[in-house]
């Protein structure tokens, strides 16, 4: 268990020993003022007729001078209290200086107050002050404060016009430095390097990179800060080529740069990937000591790590200094975000040890790499951090905590979190809707959807894609088109995510023409669309599809990847390609260097032993270099009920059964095959078994959507209100098959009950119930789309194709395995699944 660190509360002062701190400091100072003073009369006995006031006045200022280099406002009020008795001798250069000790120890209630006081006020008065309300925050006040200082007519200097650009640049409104430009170029201050470096920073926020440079250029005397401001906004402004130009120009004029300027040349050679440039610029840091810097240290990790060079990375962090947040924040979110989430946590632990408080965006990189762990404990001990340093409101540290909950299956906490937050942003929404689809409630994440547009919150990208992966879990088709639609509307039409999505969900709503439809149309792929394409394929049994769709994939530049074989495997499993699946299969490692997954080989037994070849799956299984899993078994199962092969099938449901003894589905499949060879006795055993254990047969259940509603039927139901009229298309349906020669297979009815029995049983299954539904209620002619919990039977999916072919309409039925698409009397499996 690792155990997080809390910091310490700071101890309270002794108020008693404040107040003898500043006698003895006052009575100290002032005798040793007077010392001073008494060598300097002797000096020059002319001061001794200086007015008391005046040296006073001198003598204070220098005590409160003092205060100020010391960083003790604590002396200085105790000054300030004596003066005050005194009759308040203090002249205007004295009281700045007061007036500056208030503003450095954001003390802005007595700054304000001793300016209101002050008999007379210059420039620096004012200047102070603005630093003060900009200090703390107020930037309102800042700019009143310059408006008055202009009003009463105080001298416009180079500090005053700096003071207020950096609070328009704080505000996030630099775009009004305009204004001042002017008032600047009027006064003749345009050529001064002070108030021009202000300006490049105010343009360089705004983006207006031509502007600044304008301004550089029209400053007589530039300075290394002038030249690091400049190299810094073509930076910033991703003006990566213009900046290194810059850095030249800097150096050949003699200006050695600091380390401000170091960070942002860094950071233009991370946008032109120039790592040979970038070396030479880290050999330029070594020479003049700068590697230890905070921001040139921070600027060397990110280098190296986007060049993935993570020995040189590790060495940097080690040597740099760690007092900071900063370097700790950036190596905790870069490891969280490539995928090394134990190194994150680790780290974050060693910071915690190491006494570095961790700031908001250290706590969401931290979570996030607990969520990824799916580590519950760590995730409580953090969150329990959160709460004792209060950043529990923050939007970032509580989006990732709901994401934290929502990985670990905690999604009733994550909505806990949600609704208490008051700072929701489209990434709180998202985790949500996303959280609720990876836990298979697609209802709650679609009602979230509505409920976001009530609130007019920005959908994103992964808004829309969480949507549509929800309307693909409940092959709610109707939604998901309704979903495409609102995409026109939006920025993301064209948004590959959003693409992706929508294919996904057009193949698994049983729409393939239509989701080949979206990924012609795309602009932009990447290798999810190849790869969601080749599965949508697959699970339509179009095979050759898939295996063109993946040979254009190649063709067009992109590398396969783990899941592209498993679409490209699963496609030749569910269309029988023996020969073409077992070249792929060969190829992954000898071509293309990937190492065959568990999906892999379940794919290729799932291939040999629908072809019949049971006992090379079973070989492929022992071959196999990791112990196998309960889906190759199962699959080798399949195969074995499909081939009627009872004693392999009975070692395939033991190995299953040993892993899982609670597994349904396999005591199911083992009595299917029992039943097949009439071995009744098994049967019964099995089902005895079952009913002692408490397990249940899964009722078998298909569906289909009309109108926004869902209409359920299971085999032999009754309940439905409209049963005199699905009864009576049924007896329709089987007097036109029966006449158009169809002969039932009851092979299908694993029942021990004489033929006539069987042949009512087969028309009462739940998918011919859910079709006569689907025939009076939907329109002439329009294609029937019906979703079924378990396979489909061989008798049930010889009779669809012939309805298909009396009825003239396509009809659809998706079952655990894959898609049969019923066209005229033939279905897309080729009758093969």
């Amino acid at each position: 268990m690792i155990r997080l660190l809390t910091t310490r509360a700071p101890r309270p002062s002794n108020i008693s020993a404040v107040h003898q701190k500043i006698n003895s400091f006052v009575c100290s100072s002032l005798c040793g003022f007077s010392a001073q003073a008494a060598n300097q009369t002797q000096q020059n006995p002319s001061s001794i007729n200086r007015p008391s006031s005046h040296f006073d006045s001198h003598m204070y200022g220098a005590l409160l001078q003092r205060c100020l280099q010391n960083d003790d406002p604590i002396s200085a009020m105790g000054l300030h209290c004596k003066i005050l008795k005194r009759g308040n001798c203090l002249d205007l250069f004295a009281t700045n200086i007061l007036l500056n000790v208030y503003v450095k120890a954001e003390l802005l209630s007595e700054a304000e107050i001793l300016f209101d006081e002050m008999p007379e006020r210059n420039t620096v008065s004012f200047v102070t002050l603005v630093q003060g309300y900009a200090q703390c925050l107020q930037f309102s006040e800042a700019l009143g404060l310059f408006t008055r200082l202009h009003r009463e007519g105080h001298e416009l200097n180079p500090f005053v016009f700096t003071s207020i650009l950096k609070v328009l640049v704080s505000m996030e409104c630099a775009e009004l430095g305009w204004n001042l430009h002017a008032c600047i170029y009027k006064l003749g201050h345009e050529s001064n390097a002070f108030i021009g470096t202000a300006l490049i920073d105010a343009y360089s926020v705004c983006g207006c990179v031509d502007f600044a440079r304008e301004v550089f250029d029209g400053i007589r005397c530039k300075d290394m800060v002038t030249w690091t401001g400049m190299v810094a906004c073509y930076a910033e402004n991703h003006f990566f080529q213009e900046a290194l130009e810059a850095f030249s120009q800097m150096r050949l004029v003699g200006f050695k740069p600091n380390n401000f300027t170091f960070a942002g040349v860094f950071k233009a050679c991370i946008g032109l990937e120039a790592l040979d440039i970038a070396k030479g610029v880290h050999v330029c840091v070594l020479k003049t000591r700068y590697e230890y810097d905070l921001y040139v240290g921070v600027a060397l990790l990110e280098l190296y790590t986007k060049c993935g060079d993570i020995g040189n990375v590790q060495q940097i962090f080690e040597e740099i200094p760690k007092t900071d947040v900063i370097p700790w924040s950036f190596m905790i979110s870069r490891f969280a975000q490539s995928d090394q989430s134990e190194k994150a946590v680790n780290l974050f632990c060693r910071m915690r040890q190491s006494f570095v408080v961790p700031n908001q965006y250290t706590f969401a990189s931290a979570l996030q790499a607990c969520a990824t762990l799916g580590d519950l404990d760590l995730g409580k001990q953090m969150h329990s951090l959160v709460l004792k340093v209060r950043l529990d409101a923050d939007v970032f540290v509580s989006n990732a905590l709901m994401d934290v909950y929502a990985k670990c299956g905690r999604i009733e906490d994550s909505l806990e979190l949600f609704e208490k937050s008051l700072n929701r942003n489209d990434v709180s929404w998202n985790t949500m809707i996303v959280g609720y689809v990876n836990c298979g409630d697609a209802e709650k994440a679609l009602s979230l959807f509505l409920e976001m547009l009530e609130n007019r919150a920005q959908a994103t990208e992964v808004t829309y894609s969480g949507v549509l992966c929800a309307s693909a879990g409940l092959t709610a088709l109707e939604l998901g088109t309704q979903i495409h639609s609102v995409t026109f509307k939006t920025n993301y039409a064209e948004n590959t995510v959003v693409h992706n999505a929508l294919i996904d969900m057009y193949s698994k709503c049983g729409r393939i023409r239509d989701a080949r439809l979206v990924f012609d149309m795309m602009n932009e792929r990447d290798e999810v669309s190849w790869n969601t394409m080749i599965s949508g394929y697959s699970m339509h049994g179009l095979g050759m599809e898939a295996l063109k769709i993946f040979q254009m994939m190649q063709d067009r530049g992109y590398k396969p990847n783990t899941l592209t074989f498993v679409g490209v495997l699963s496609a030749c499993s569910n269309s029988g390609l023996l020969d073409e699946g077992q070249a792929y299969f060969s190829s992954m490692l000898q071509e293309y260097g990937i190492e065959p997954c568990i999906e892999h080989y379940s794919c290729m037994v799932r291939l040999l032993g629908r072809s019949g070849h049971l006992h090379k799956a079973l070989k492929l299984i022992e071959e196999i270099p990791f112990k196998p899993s309960v889906m190759v078994w199962r699959a080798l199962l399949g195969a074995c009920v499909i081939h009627k092969n009872v004693e392999l099938g009975r070692m395939s449901a033991q190995r299953i059964l040993e892993m899982e003894p609670e597994d349904d589905a396999t005591h199911v499949l083992l009595s299917n095959m029992y039943a097949t060879a009439r071995r009744w006795d098994n049967v019964t055993a099995i089902r005895q078994s079952m009913k002692k254990k408490g397990m249940k047969k899964e009722p078998g259940l298909s569906w289909i959507e009309n109108h926004g509603r869902v209409h359920y039927f299971s085999a032999g139901d009754t309940s439905h209100p409209d049963m005199k009229v699905i009864n009576g298309i049924l007896e329709w349906l089987n007097v036109r098959t029966r006449r158009a020669g169809f002969v039932p297979d009851c092979n299908a009815v694993l029942l021990d009950v004489d033929t006539k029995e069987k042949e009512r049983l087969l028309w009462v299954h739940s998918e011919r119930l859910a079709l006569a539904f689907a025939l009076f209620r939907t329109s002439s002619g329009s294609q029937i789309r019906i979703i079924k919990n378990l396979r489909i039977c061989v008798d049930c999916h010889a009779a669809m194709k012939l309805i298909s072919k009396i009825v003239q309409r396509d009809i659809i039925i998706r079952d655990m395995n894959r898609f049969h698409d019923f066209h005229d009397g033939i279905c897309s499996c080729g009758d093969y699944w």
